[in-house]
């Protein structure tokens, strides 16, 4: 995966590839699909919700910049897999869930990660643990979500897939002073962020 998935498709950072290295994949999908944990696609995983796709777990993670300390947002826990990602390469760790079921699967799983697993509704991120110095989205999003946007410190990352529930880009949004930067976008598909600032259900 990580020689063939991710390198080849130019994800250059060593900590990233190292972290993907590091998180068996195979302990976040459902027993029956644990052949398939390696493939380079997303999977389900159960309440319409789908493990994303590995290149584009390393691509947000990379987009992220982290070095080692931070304190990071994952929206959108699902399996808990892009959470365990991301505990490899920050320092603080909280990711939210808005179906119980799933939260609850998933903060057992990450418990041996140190990831803090929350559920409520995503688009409100998590004001009391905020500022965060980066927030990563795994569910698209119709416009930019302007909570989880002040919720970053100044300079902070919001990597977030940003259209239709059909189509959508990938961007890198940096908090600066003059408002959001957009860095860059990358085509890419996930299921519907759902919430107060997202899709409705």
């Amino acid at each position: 995966m990580v020689e063939e998935q991710l390198r080849l498709r130019g994800i250059a950072n060593e900590r990233v590839l190292a972290a993907m290295r590091a998180v068996p994949r195979e302990l976040f999908v459902p027993p029956e699909l644990r052949g398939r944990a390696y493939d380079d696609a997303a999977l389900p995983i159960g309440e319409g919700q789908t493990i994303s796709q590995p290149y584009m777990v390393a691509r947000i993670c990379e987009e992220l910049d982290l070095h080692g300390g931070e304190r990071v947002l994952d929206v959108g826990t699902g399996s808990g897999y892009q959470a365990a990602v991301l505990s490899q390469l920050a320092g603080d760790v909280h990711s939210i869930e808005r179906i119980e079921s799933l939260a609850a699967e998933a903060g057992e799983r990450l418990a041996p990660f140190g990831v803090h697993v929350h559920v409520g509704d995503g688009t409100r991120g998590l004001p009391e643990h905020a500022p965060f110095a980066a927030v990563a989205v795994a569910a698209a999003a119709p416009h930019l979500p302007e909570t989880l946007y002040e919720q970053l410190e100044l300079r902070g990352r919001l990597v977030v897939p940003i259209g239709s529930r059909r189509e959508q880009l990938l961007q890198v949004i940096v908090r600066s002073p003059e408002g959001p930067a957009v860095l860059r976008t990358v085509p890419c598909r996930f299921v519907p962020l759902v919430g107060e600032g997202g899709f409705r259900a």
